[in-house]
């Protein structure tokens, strides 16, 4: 059984009823949209959907600089006053 991640869930055909009151209804908290009880969609705010990507592109760009840290046989010296 997969988790459903969020506190608040509707049934696909709830949702489809009248999806500007479910969304007035969660005050801002995601909402897990379900199809023969299983998680088909979560619907968020655009401000919640914004800082996930700003996370997940913080992660990657950690990821990267972590994997170039540890190769540092091809660093490359410079000096930040020529920059």
């Amino acid at each position: 059984m997969e988790a459903i991640l969020a506190d608040i869930a509707v049934s696909m055909s709830e949702f489809k009823k009248n999806p500007a009151a479910v969304l007035r209804e969660a005050k801002s908290r995601p909402v897990a949209v379900l199809n023969h009880n299983r998680a088909a969609f979560y619907m968020v705010e655009p401000r919640v959907f914004e800082a996930m990507m700003e996370e997940l592109a913080d992660q990657d760009l950690y990821r990267k600089a972590v994997s170039r840290l540890a190769n540092k046989a091809k660093a490359v010296e410079v000096d930040l006053d020529e920059l």
